[in-house]
């Protein structure tokens, strides 16, 4: 038991514990991007760093630590003091899907993070070079059954979010295509438009300028409705695959054990962000279905994301480069 001056040193300093968190943010905060600069983690970052400085009013720095499929900067992220000055922009691989990728991890995906919002889903399509004879998902599926691995998917790497939404178009599509990983999605694209693979599943933001090119051609979004972008691309579940949806998202987190208060307003500004025209607006002119609400939204979509990546990974045994 506590003495009576231990108890008074006690109670002098939680009014300075409160007037401290109630002050948040009193300096500059730091966004870490566990992936290289120039992605979509990176392109969403800054704008984003950018909104929030003003909304917050203390500089947002971006710094990108990439490294190991995310899991570099997610680990600083996750052993930094809980304060509400350093963040994770993640996205499905170092919040949910590389847990089950990696043989050993630095951290416990579990219990590391406070989440804190949804930034933005980018959804998949499913896209062939324009020389190819398909003109719709059935098509190029029957093909694919009827000479397995003949038809050939390049994908961002072994254990990307593109590898992922192969394998669960193979489970789901009762076809064996064959898989050739690429060190990103860029060199997989350049050879899908010259011809040299058959296939991508890719993030509608790194395809959209090909698929209005004429490039290459898409046969379906997998994604409940159909996209503003594409309107006259069908769905998976009209082109006959009514369980395949799938996107590649990110949200920003905190250390675990952040003030929920903190959270909280970092939450709010974020969705306040989101829906400025010129950060918000551009992410849905380029594909991306915006996110926002609250860090227990956030938390559920987790919970529900990683158990969906679980079963897709572990019945391809995928594993990460």
């Amino acid at each position: 038991m506590m003495d009576r001056r231990s108890l008074l040193a006690a109670a002098t300093l939680l009014p300075a514990a409160a007037s401290a968190q109630g002050a948040w943010p009193s300096r500059p905060m730091r966004i870490i991007v566990p992936f290289p600069p120039g992605g979509l983690a990176d392109l969403l970052a800054r704008p984003l760093a950018a909104r929030l400085q003003v909304t917050l009013g203390q500089p947002v720095v971006v710094e990108n630590r990439p490294g190991a499929g995310g899991n570099i900067g997610a680990d600083l992220v996750a052993k930094a003091a809980p304060d509400g000055y350093t963040w994770l922009l993640g996205s499905i691989g170092p919040l949910a899907a590389n847990q089950f990728l990696f043989a050993s991890m630095p951290y416990d995906t579990r219990t590391a993070f406070a989440p804190t919002a949804l930034l933005v889903n980018t959804p998949k399509v499913i896209v062939v070079a324009r020389n190819r004879p398909w003109q719709n998902l059935q098509q190029m599926l029957e093909a694919a059954r009827a000479r397995p691995d003949a038809v050939r998917a390049g994908s961002a790497g072994n254990g990307s979010s593109l590898h992922i939404a192969l394998e669960l178009l193979k489970q789901q599509g009762g076809a064996q295509i064959l898989h050739i990983p690429y060190r990103g999605a860029a060199p997989a694209v350049t050879d899908l438009v010259s011809g040299q693979i058959d296939l991508m599943v890719d993030n509608l933001p790194n395809i959209l300028p090909q698929i209005r090119e004429g490039t290459v051609r898409a046969l379906a979004v997998a994604t409940p409705q159909r996209l503003p972008q594409l309107p006259d691309v069908p769905t998976t579940a009209e082109a006959g695959l009514p369980t395949f949806v799938f996107g590649t998202w990110f949200g920003l987190a905190a250390p675990a054990r952040t003030p929920p208060e903190i959270v909280g307003r970092m939450a709010a500004a974020v969705d306040a962000a989101l829906r400025e025209p010129e950060i918000g607006g551009r992410l849905a002119e380029q594909g991306a279905v915006l996110g926002g609400g609250t860090p227990e939204a956030f938390a559920s979509f987790i919970a529900a994301q990683t158990a969906a990546l679980e079963a897709v990974i572990r019945t391809a045994n995928i594993r990460a480069e």
